[in-house]
């Protein structure tokens, strides 16, 4: 082998990227010791962008296509290596090569719930999930603001950056928004096309477009979903009042009547016997039967007749209020005093 062509295999005559790894989006070509020579041809693909820096400063910038390096070619470069002819001799520049990919499938999360307002339950945290797709589209930008002088830049890493971004502008969104909780669940793609247009804004500093945006699944932290569960099974109890809060507060009284029926006393346990049942008794029926934003009407006189407090304790029953054996006993007692 002559010396000729062992001194020709230190110059490069073609630059490309075969991106032979999964998740790289920028790679910089390894120069070693190597040099570009006058005419060598760069080999830039679909979906890349190759970028020429020179000491650490930004020169020309080529899209998809086979170039061939010269002056012509290189006007930033030239300008910079003051050119001013053809250049004769090798020269040395970092070459750098990002990949245009739209990056699909990418999924994002809260990893900490989000305190916003609500009109509905006054202050929420929620939770949101949902898939993502970019893609570099400035390739000087992401050089600047990201990837740097990197051998190499990997999705993973970026992402990283970009997961922070997403949930500041998430809770910014979502807080200037004043939309109800219950209106996010039911209009995710509403809620996904706000907030891609502020996520939008953020990600184009770094040179990075949001391709899609959205939102599968919003919700709150457990003892929070548990709250919403009992109002809606408030809800679901037979229509008890067209008002949200009153037909709430009625399901919790209706549930804590069981639960005190299963007491040892029953009913009467709740009070000193009898007539503690029975007010009880009026209270449900109130509960169950009247407005909930008027006041309470007044105990029933001590001079209620036995036949009513009768009535009213069949109701009880028949609506499940009370058990059959707090019936009979109650029942029983009552008899007494009226048979004497």
């Amino acid at each position: 082998m002559g010396i000729g062509s062992f001194i020709k295999k230190q110059f490069i005559d073609v630059l490309q990227w075969n991106e032979d790894t999964e998740g790289v989006l920028a790679w910089r070509y390894p120069m070693a010791d190597q040099e570009i020579q006058n005419g060598g041809v760069l080999v830039v693909r679909e979906s890349q962008v190759a970028l020429f820096v020179n000491e650490g400063q930004i020169a020309d910038v080529f899209g998809p296509g086979t170039h061939t390096l010269t002056t012509q070619t290189l006007p930033v470069l030239t300008n910079l290596k003051n050119w001013d002819k053809l250049f004769a001799s090798p020269f040395k520049s970092d070459v750098y090569f990002f990949s245009t990919r739209v990056q699909t499938g990418r999924k994002w999360g809260t990893p900490q719930p989000i305190t916003i307002r609500d009109k509905d339950f006054d202050m929420v945290r929620v939770r949101a999930f949902g898939m993502y797709s970019y893609r570099i589209t400035n390739a000087r930008a992401f050089f600047t603001e990201v990837s740097g002088t990197r051998e190499i830049y990997t999705r993973d890493e970026v992402e990283d950056q970009l997961r922070g971004i997403l949930m500041a502008s998430m809770a910014s969104s979502l807080g200037a928004s004043q939309v109800p909780f219950l209106d996010m669940a039911a209009n995710q793609a509403l809620m996904a096309q706000q907030v891609k247009g502020d996520l939008t804004t953020a990600f184009a500093r770094y040179g990075v477009a949001l391709d899609e945006f959205n939102v599968a699944s919003v919700s709150l932290p457990e003892e929070l979903q548990a709250a919403l569960d009992e109002r809606i099974s408030a809800g679901m109890k037979g229509g008890m009042s067209a008002d949200k809060l009153a037909g709430f507060t009625k399901y919790q009284v209706a549930s804590a009547i069981p639960l005190a029926a299963q007491n040892e006393g029953g009913l009467a346990g709740l009070g000193a016997g009898l007539g503690a049942g029975a007010a009880v008794g009026q209270a449900i029926g109130q509960a169950m039967g009247g407005n909930m934003g008027q006041p309470a009407a007044p105990s029933a006189p001590a001079q209620e007749s036995i036949e009513d407090r009768l009535g009213k304790l069949k109701g009880l029953l028949d609506k499940g209020l009370i058990s059959a054996a707090d019936y009979d006993s109650t029942k029983a007692e009552l008899l007494k005093k009226l048979i004497g």
